[in-house]
């Protein structure tokens, strides 16, 4: 089993979350909300004459357990679906190795017999 993770902008969770189910088939993800920022450095706004600086960006973090056959499609689905058009701040993704697997409710490894059920 293979985690793909992602930090995206907002806007972009579900449109990435449709395009892993409908090209990878692959269904279950968590997300949470997170705020940070990268090259882009926050942004600033103007508010009533004000200026004000926001260090922190909202963006959610994407967890994907994936089967090892399917990861850098998954990957690749999740950089192509949270690409904006922006210069910066799509955020990013990767995958790590999972050593092990278990249903909370059953207590079973995720693939044995019955583990869906």
């Amino acid at each position: 089993m293979i985690k793909v993770e992602a930090v995206v902008i907002r806007e972009r969770v579900e449109t990435v979350i449709d395009a892993v189910e409908q090209e990878t088939g692959h269904v279950g993800v968590t997300v949470v909300e997170a705020i940070g920022h990268g090259r882009e450095r926050g942004v600033t706004h103007e508010y009533r004459g004000r200026v004000f600086e926001s260090r922190f960006l909202p963006k959610a973090v994407l967890t994907f357990v994936v089967e090892d056959g399917i990861a850098d499609e998954v990957v690749a689905v999740v950089a192509a679906a949270a690409r904006s058009g922006n210069e910066s701040g799509d955020g990013l993704v990767w995958a790590v190795p999972v050593g092990s697997v278990t249903h909370n409710r059953t207590g079973l490894r995720l693939g044995e017999v019955g583990a869906g059920a």
